[in-house]
């Protein structure tokens, strides 16, 4: 995506990519193809905007966070598929640390243990994929996430790539220390992954690289953002001031509340991680929850049941029936994240009957996302003391009207959707044109956020504490399987 000095959205282009479903519960992408996608993508970009990549100020990168990809840097080539955020095969590797070691880790960290961060996947790497352990050997292997891999191809790669990450990315691997911000000896040592495979940390706004003229830009334009998708929303969404949040619906759903410069411990199941770091400003932390499968859900039900075509047809067959004639759908494909922290659990749908239809599958799977949206911001006003009055949200799933209507009845409050709702994108894009003046500062990128849709809720107290208690039922069945 292409942004002028207003925000406003001047080219983009997107393209899907595979899921790679080796074995149930494994989750993995073609590091390869997604940088062959990356390069069409700018191209189109660049091409429905009509400008060349010397007319841009800076680039952003903007990357889901936690998959890990292994690399050669001396082929170019990766060493094995990503292992994606979803994954879970490192579950009973991280289930034999004893207790002492997994309150450590998280005290450092700030994480929960669980085989959704980067730690254990690249433990998996080193220890299961022979041509990862010969790299090493050779001094060639580097290990990363995604934004490490897109920089170190945009930046020239074989030829002249560098090994880079910023804090948002590297807070989310189990490795980097929230008060150091720099890779833990301890963590990698528990880990057992040597450090010369990793990037170095940098902040999220400042010069890392040029891009490669003979690259997809065509020139060497600034590479000068970098932030994990959800930080990046953060950022694009202006929630800058402690006590502000947001919740980006995308294939799962994350919900972050800023909390200043102090690092905030959860009692409730939640995670604490950098919220954003701009150049030598001091870093910025938030609470997050992480629900592992919102919008992924919307895809098994085109994709793996066939009940639709296209993802938009959800609001429709939904709005087709008034509820959910007591269906309950738990979709926890990859376990169950913040706050139970389950990677046992398993997906369900109860209260079936034969009056249920796919309307009301449909309609169960929107409940669903709203659902476990509120057992995370519930949490979120546990550990805060904040009361939240409003939520604002940002991603594909807010242009289904129903299902915002319908988090606004679950929870109680008014939903408000941004003017431009690719925050994820815009996100990146502030955080590298601060760090080359195209922005001024923070303020002026306040000024430009605009609402373009509130939702009130309907409900009564009543409806919404009947409707979760049969939600936490639902929830429970889920942990029949453990």
């Amino acid at each position: 995506m292409i942004f002028d000095v207003t925000g406003k959205v001047v080219g983009q282009h997107q393209l899907e990519h595979r899921q790679i479903l080796p074995r149930a519960g494994w989750v993995e992408h073609d590091a390869l193809e997604i940088w062959e996608r990356t390069q069409e993508v700018i191209a189109g970009a660049l091409k429905q905007a009509n400008i060349l990549g010397s007319d841009l100020a800076a680039v952003g990168i903007t990357n889901q966070r936690e998959t890990t990809v292994a690399w050669d840097v001396s082929t170019g080539l990766p060493l094995h598929n990503a292992i994606v955020w979803q994954d879970t095969r490192t579950a009973s590797y991280l289930d034999g640390f004893a207790e002492n070691i997994r309150t450590e880790i998280t005290h450092k960290t700030g994480l929960a243990i669980a085989p959704y961060f980067s730690g254990s996947k690249m433990n998996w790497l080193i220890k299961n994929c022979e041509s990862v352990q010969k790299a090493i050997a050779a001094g060639s292997a580097r290990f990363g996430t995604i934004d490490s891999w897109l920089l170190w191809n945009l930046s020239g790669g074989v030829r002249s790539g560098v090994h880079l990450t910023d804090v948002t990315n590297a807070s989310r691997t189990l490795l980097m220390n929230l008060e150091t911000l720099q890779w833990d000896p301890q963590l990698l040592e528990q880990f057992e992954i040597p450090r010369n495979i990793l990037p170095e940390i940098k902040s999220s706004s400042e010069q890392y690289a040029l891009t490669d003229p003979h690259g997809p830009l065509g020139s060497a334009v600034p590479i000068t953002g970098i932030l994990g998708d959800q930080h990046a929303a953060m950022v694009g969404q202006v929630c800058f001031a402690r006590g502000e949040s947001k919740t980006t619906y995308g294939t799962g759903n994350f919900a972050l509340l800023n909390t200043g410069t102090e690092i905030v411990r959860s009692k409730n199941g939640l995670l604490t991680t950098v919220c954003y770091k701009f150049g030598n400003e001091p870093a910025m932390y938030a609470l997050e929850g992480s629900v592992a499968v919102t919008g992924s859900a919307i895809q098994w039900l085109r994709d793996q049941l066939g009940i639709i075509s296209s993802a938009a047809e959800t609001e429709g067959l939904a709005s087709s029936v008034t509820d959910t004639a007591g269906v309950y759908f738990v979709p926890a494909f990859s376990g169950l994240f913040a706050p139970y922290w389950r990677s046992d659990a398993r997906g369900v749908i109860v209260g079936l009957t034969r009056a249920a239809t796919k309307a009301h599958l449909a309609r169960a799977a929107l409940e669903a996302i709203c659902y476990q949206t509120r057992d995370v911001m519930d949490a979120m006003v546990a550990d805060s003391g904040v009361p939240m009055t409003e939520m604002r949200v940002d991603g594909g799933i807010t242009a289904n009207s129903l299902c915002m209507q319908m988090q606004a009845d679950i929870m109680g409050i008014d939903i408000t959707r941004p003017l431009v709702t690719e925050t994820t994108a815009l996100g990146a894009a502030y955080a590298a044109g601060l760090a080359v003046g195209f922005w001024k500062d923070i303020e002026e990128l306040k000024k430009q956020w605009q609402q373009s849709r509130r939702w009130n809720p309907n409900s009564t107290s009543a409806d919404r504490e009947k409707g979760y208690a049969g939600w936490k039922k639902a929830v429970e069945r889920t942990l029949d399987w453990a």
